[in-house]
């Protein structure tokens, strides 16, 4: 059983730390993979915390938007070969016969183990993420990266890029429709980017004005600044989806408002409480939804990844080595990133 250098917790109150981790070995349905880079995902603070009380095992490698090259491949692997560009998101493995399973939808298996933090229960080892040298994992959750995409830049594709797609397929966005992006940040910044490849009118909705013009710059055709009232009134009806990213509990009802006669708000950004009301007659008088989703399937992951290289989309990112991944943390929290901090995982050794 190998073992290689990483970067984890101890425990929730500690700081990130360079560690060793035992990885398997590859069996005939496995892909073993050197990493090269690995995106910071703000889930990875709150779970090394366990800010989320999901009473993770420790120590803890984080780490789920990873990105390398192949080094070995099983007896029973065709679709991957040494030396491919790959990626592995927030999956390593699914009971792959349930109803999610069935449907491309690996995320909603009840027994599906996370790349981080989780039981393999056919190994009976916790599973470590990609703040470390090499991974192996069953070849079902490997993605083939699209050969002209910057590999730093599409680290964040593995969980940013996915999140935000998913709900903009599932609600069938595409050309001329009004999408409205609530929050510009890893997610918010890769909504914009997406809905405007697929055709929509994107407006960013925003607190702060700096943000609104740097959505400009990533392709926004407008901006609603949603402190501001008397915009926000004249804007009432008047977008047919929104995203929501914001990843805090608020008050959800002024954007609702938004929302046009059958129009949709999904929540991608918070799992905690969301603590406000809203009005029903709003919601039944003009058919209006609110929804929400979680990453994507394995499949649509792929096709996100395939749409990425057609387009040339990646993630706006700031590549730091790993002994700057404490700092990392600190700068995430208070949104001091445009807009994806990556680890460069030659650093590590």
């Amino acid at each position: 059983m190998p073992t290689v250098k990483a970067y984890g917790a101890k425990s929730k109150t500690t700081p990130l730390e360079e560690i060793s981790i035992d990885r398997r070995e590859p069996s005939a349905n496995d892909v073993a993979i050197d990493i090269a880079y690995c995106g910071v995902c703000h889930s990875d603070i709150h779970q090394t915390r366990d800010e989320w009380n999901f009473n993770p095992p420790f120590p803890m490698v984080p780490g789920h938007e990873i990105i390398g090259h192949v080094t070995a491949v099983g007896a029973n692997v065709t679709h991957f070969k040494v030396g491919d560009k790959v990626g592995v998101g927030c999956l390593v493995d699914s009971c792959q016969h349930c109803k999610g399973c069935d449907n491309h939808l690996e995320q909603h298996c009840p027994n599906k183990v996370a790349t981080y933090a989780s039981i393999d229960p056919k190994y009976n080892m916790v599973t470590h993420g990609g703040y470390s040298q090499q991974i192996v994992v069953d070849k079902n959750f490997v993605l083939k990266i699209p050969e002209n995409l910057d590999l730093a830049a599409a680290a964040p594709l593995l969980c940013a890029g996915i999140t935000t797609w998913s709900p903009l397929q599932q609600w069938n966005v595409g050309e001329g429709d009004r999408v409205g992006i609530i929050g510009l940040g890893g997610l918010g910044h890769m909504g914009v980017k997406l809905a405007k490849a697929l055709g929509a009118k994107v407006t960013m909705i925003t607190r702060s004005a700096s943000k609104g013009e740097d959505a400009i710059k990533l392709g926004a055709d407008a901006v609603l600044l949603s402190n501001d009232c008397e915009a926000m009134a004249a804007a009432k009806g008047s977008f047919d989806f929104l995203l929501n990213t914001i990843p805090i509990d608020h008050d959800f009802n002024q954007y609702l408002e938004l929302l046009a006669f059958n129009g949709t708000m999904v929540f991608v950004g918070t799992i905690e409480p969301l603590t406000h009301g809203f009005s029903g007659a709003d919601l039944v008088l003009n058919r209006k939804k609110i929804a929400g989703s979680l990453i994507g399937g394995l499949k649509e992951t792929q096709e996100m990844l395939d749409f990425c290289g057609k387009h040339h989309i990646t993630s706006d990112i700031e590549l730091i080595n790993i002994q700057d991944i404490n700092e990392a943390y600190e700068r995430t929290i208070k949104g001091d990133v445009k807009y994806r901090f990556v680890i460069d995982l030659k650093s590590l050794a």
